[in-house]
């Protein structure tokens, strides 16, 4: 099925539309596990070409599984007039296109990340890699001149990732791993961790594990994570387990007031953290497809993107690198906003001390001395 969309409101279902010059946005819209998410990749790319001016209307292809259609779809667009790609964005679709350099005639932007693949000429990669964020945490918390790392994990596919890309990030910028545990549902085994100085824990595990675990850990070791840790901050009591966390996510949703942020709308429809990402991705998506079609990627990247400071490296993968925040008092602060938050305490606090602070009467204010009558004559 293709859709057509030009204008501010996502498109509606048409018929096939005559071959002319587009943009073919394909997602697996139809399918049943990836709808959802693909919904949110079109409503942030159709909110970018909505913010911005571009010449190429755009198409949605929509798809039921990319892993068996995602050829005779993209085949399909190129026929239809498509001048550039985005999608597939499952990483079986990503390969399945991959295999088949042959096929890649136009700029292509696939929304996810395969392995150990060398891309085509035409065809390159975007999307939110979880073990990029554990390599980038590794990379980080090495900065911090730490040297030797507890890994937490979670009896998860996903968890399991994390804690590899992780460790190899790690080992691979000098650093030791003293401890490699599975989380057992008992989280007093992390009681004992050592607090020596340069040790750290790396937790692999989402939001809900994490603040089980957390508070059994030693406040005096610091602990990092992936963005898999937050959830927004919405509701600070529920993220008060997780305080002191070291974590990595997007200026989407730790920067929303930013001015590069800002000129973009939010959904309709308020979306889950996960969604939002997504949402996100595909405002990304869209301005590296510019890009691409500018031939620009010198002069351009990297691009200070929603999703994160982004840029090319030799494999045709643009790389993106979240920012860094840390929980404090159950919010996720980047550290401008815990400086911003501290001098407004401060002032606050400075304000409150000279209210309640009488006044000093000075000299100048002081009522003159009373006077004796002279007293009477008899």
């Amino acid at each position: 099925m293709c859709t057509s969309a030009t204008s501010g409101e996502l498109p509606a279902a048409s018929g096939e539309e005559a071959p002319a010059p587009h943009i073919a946005l394909l997602l697996p819209l139809q399918s049943d596990a990836f709808g959802k998410a693909a919904e949110a990749v079109q409503q942030g790319f159709m909110a970018a070409a909505n913010a911005q001016p571009h010449h190429l209307p755009v198409r949605v292809y929509a798809s039921f599984d990319e892993s068996t259609d995602i050829t005779a779809l993209y085949l399909h667009a190129i026929a239809s007039g498509a001048q550039a790609v985005v999608g597939p964005l499952t990483r079986d679709g990503v390969a399945t296109l991959a295999s088949q350099p042959a096929l890649i005639t136009v700029p292509t932007l696939a929304l996810n990340v395969v392995d150990n693949i060398i891309a085509p000429d035409k065809l390159y990669f975007f999307g939110l890699s979880a073990e990029a964020e554990a390599r980038q945490v590794a990379q980080i918390a090495a900065g911090d001149k730490l040297t030797s790392a507890n890994i937490i994990s979670t009896d998860t596919p996903l968890s399991r990732r994390l804690a590899q890309a992780f460790a190899d990030a790690w080992v691979h910028n000098g650093g030791t791993i003293a401890t490699n545990t599975v989380y057992n549902n008992d989280p007093t085994i992390f009681a004992n961790l050592p607090a020596d100085p340069g040790n750290m824990v790396f937790l692999a595990a989402a939001a809900d594990k994490a603040r089980l675990i957390r508070p059994y850990i030693n406040q005096t070791i610091p602990v990092y994570a992936t963005s898999q840790v937050f959830v927004g901050n919405n509701d600070t009591l529920l993220n008060f387990d997780l305080n002191e966390i070291h974590f990595i996510d997007m200026p989407w949703l730790l920067q929303p007031d930013h001015p590069a942020v800002m000129i973009y709308p939010r959904p309709d429809l308020p979306l889950g953290p996960d969604l939002e990402r997504l949402y996100a991705l595909g405002i990304d998506a869209f301005r590296l497809l510019q890009i691409m079609l500018a031939n620009s990627e010198p002069a351009t990247l990297p691009l200070d993107g929603v999703t994160g400071n982004i840029y090319l490296n030799g494999n045709h993968q643009f790389i993106r690198e979240g920012i860094k925040a840390q929980f404090k008092q159950g919010r996720g602060l980047t550290p401008e906003a815990e400086a911003a938050l501290a001098a407004a305490a401060r002032a606050a606090a400075a304000a409150a001390a000279a209210s309640s602070v009488p006044p000093t009467i000075t000299t100048a204010q002081a009522p003159a001395p009373a006077v004796a009558a002279p007293p009477a004559k008899p």
